[in-house]
């Protein structure tokens, strides 16, 4: 690829605001001792947008995921997740109501192989008991047989054939961030959050990924929340960009008004508080 895709690219997707309601976080506060992390943050993710969320170091963006997917309780505030209110919900109710996620740092099976690594993602997908699995008989067999065909798929969509066989731990920090993609694609997410996903790639490594993450939103309709520092990636692919300063929302809109935002032109050049 010779240049990022952007949301340009694409065909027209309707406005943000006309978009079905999926998410809405309601002024969640989040503290560990006397630190907080989040202060009376709201805003909501729409189906089939790309959602940014971004700020400096320490702003509290992944402290938001955490609360997004059940890793965090909050202490005050609520999270409705498609009209249901969720003031405490784990990460595996969250996974199986279908919220999936990458983190900050790839967390892989280094030991296990691209495909297991993916395959691993399937695990809430697969009804059969530990005692089909174990004889791999008749509707286990066909079980296994059917989530493996959705896993060739998802390795076809990245292109990441020639690695499927290859212990994650083998591979370039590029490729083991797209593996980790893969293996959240294999829930079938309805919304997907992506924790820095382009941390510590070079400029072609960011182009790819750029390009798959508009594919699955494209494509697969999957709703997406990033967060990314690299601005000229969240501008380029995100609908909406919520932006966090100090645990605080200071912005919240296109990337053409949070770009033009003065509050957040002063947290990016460190303008005293």
């Amino acid at each position: 690829m010779n240049a990022i895709v952007t949301k340009e690219s694409l065909p027209e997707p309707r406005p943000a605001s006309e978009r079905e309601l999926l998410l809405r976080v309601d002024n969640v506060s989040l503290s560990f001792g006397g630190v907080k992390a989040i202060t009376d943050i709201s805003f909501d993710i729409r189906k089939g947008e790309v959602r940014a969320i971004i700020g400096p170091n320490g702003a509290g963006k992944t402290s938001m995921l955490n609360v997004i997917n059940g890793f965090y309780h909050p202490q005050e505030g609520t999270i409705t997740w498609r009209g249901e209110v969720r003031r405490k919900m784990r990460p595996y109710e969250a996974a199986s109501q279908g919220i999936a996620r990458t983190f900050q740092n790839v967390a892989l099976f280094k030991g296990m192989t691209t495909l297991d690594n993916i395959m691993s993602g399937r695990s809430l997908k697969m009804s059969r008991n530990f005692f089909w699995q174990l004889l791999w008989r008749g509707p286990a067999e066909r079980e296994e047989i059917e989530h493996r065909r959705k896993v060739e798929e998802i390795i076809d969509f990245l292109e990441i054939q020639a690695i499927r066989k290859t212990p994650v731990g083998r591979l370039p920090y590029g490729l083991q961030k797209r593996v980790e993609l893969g293996r959240a694609l294999a829930m079938e997410p309805e919304l997907l959050l992506l924790d820095e996903p382009m941390a510590g790639m070079n400029l072609e490594e960011k182009e790819d990924m750029s390009r798959f993450i508009l594919d699955v939103n494209s494509e697969f309709g999957t709703t997406i929340a990033l967060i990314e520092h690299d601005m000229g990636v969240v501008m380029d692919l995100s609908d909406r960009v919520v932006v966090l300063d100090y645990g605080k929302k200071i912005a919240d809109g296109t990337p053409e008004e949070v770009q033009a935002n003065q509050a957040v032109i002063d947290a990016y050049l460190g303008v005293s508080h």
